[in-house]
């Protein structure tokens, strides 16, 4: 888990100077930051996208995904859990949801999260997640200085994704392989598209609706494997 612990800690860390800066960021500055933000994850998206082996899978998984989200409203429910938690924490941002959704996707779809998270599980060998803990940190500053705290709580969704891949990294390891892991990052990519077009504002997309979504390509293989 000390892979894992170090992302974590490097994201908050991160998250922390950003809001720190964003307060010297004068305000018409930050459109134009914040359209640059919404282009580089449009590319991060692209690039995770492409990574499929099947695109009927992706497809399937996009509307399957969505369809529960949907009927569970999950972009509801965080919505009322950010304005309650805003409110404690007396902060009068409206953005938490959107920092906290674009930052988890970012860091946890991806090869990186989850070989890094099998390799930390089986060998105790947290090289990548390291790596990975870098980069996070980096993008933690560039992400919170716009977004604001919502980017310092993914650092809880990127401590439970990878730790319990690492914790039942020897059960899953034969399970997700590089098909399996292809198929996930390229619908998380897609996501992670439609995060990128809310930051440019070009269309508000309910985001947290089609987050079962990166679960359905595992399931499928899970089925047909039996």
């Amino acid at each position: 888990m000390l892979g894992t612990i170090v992302n974590s800690l490097a994201i908050i860390i991160g998250a922390i100077i950003g809001i720190i800066l964003k307060k010297g960021i004068r305000e018409e500055y930050k459109n134009t930051v914040m359209d640059g933000i919404g282009l580089s994850v449009i590319i991060i998206g692209i690039s995770n996208a492409l990574e499929f082996e099947s695109l009927v899978v992706v497809i399937v998984s996009i509307v399957v995904g969505s369809i529960i989200g949907e009927l569970i409203n999950i972009d509801k429910g965080l919505n009322n859990f950010s304005v309650k938690l805003q409110a404690k924490l007396k902060n009068p941002e409206g953005n938490f949801s959107k920092g906290f959704i674009t930052a988890s996707l970012v860091y946890c779809v991806g090869a990186m999260a989850i070989v890094g998270a099998i390799q930390s599980g089986l060998t105790g060998n947290h090289q990548t997640l390291y790596a990975k803990a870098v980069l996070d940190g980096i993008t933690a500053i560039v992400f919170a200085s716009t977004l604001g705290i919502g980017v310092m709580f993914s650092s809880v969704a990127v401590f439970l994704y990878q730790g319990i891949i690492t914790l039942f990294a020897s059960s899953i390891s034969t399970f997700l392989n590089t098909q399996v892991i292809n198929e996930i990052s390229s619908v998380g990519g897609i996501l992670i598209i439609a995060i990128g077009i809310n930051l440019l504002g070009l269309k508000e997309i309910k985001i947290a609706n089609m987050l079962p979504a990166i679960l359905v390509p595992a399931i499928y293989y899970l089925i047909i494997s039996l």
